[in-house]
């Protein structure tokens, strides 16, 4: 297994410095906004909780974009996670051979 340089980064660091930051929004703003409560988004931003289909529908809604990327960002952190979680013993496993 290859030696990662950084750690993967969560989802609720994007939200917070491309979103939040960038369009000059504040957590309690959003969580307004988007109908959720904030400490959702504020445990989301401090990487303490996941982003949900249902926060993913909402952000995807007040940004103006698919909920898809707010899901794909968490699928990928996730999968990152538990890769290094795994460590060598993925590559213990070996694939299946087909003819």
């Amino acid at each position: 297994m290859t030696e990662k340089l950084y750690p993967p980064i969560h989802p609720g660091e994007i939200l917070q410095e491309d979103f939040l930051d960038g369009f000059g929004i504040t957590q309690h703003k959003l969580a307004v906004s988007i109908g959720v409560p904030p400490r959702r988004i504020n445990e989301i931003v401090h990487g303490k909780r996941r982003i949900s289909a249902d926060t993913a529908l909402r952000l995807g809604r007040y940004f103006g974009m698919s909920a898809q990327f707010w899901i794909s960002l968490q699928a990928r952190y996730d999968l990152e996670v538990e890769m290094d979680a795994l460590g060598d013993s993925l590559d213990s496993i070996q694939p299946l051979q087909t003819a």
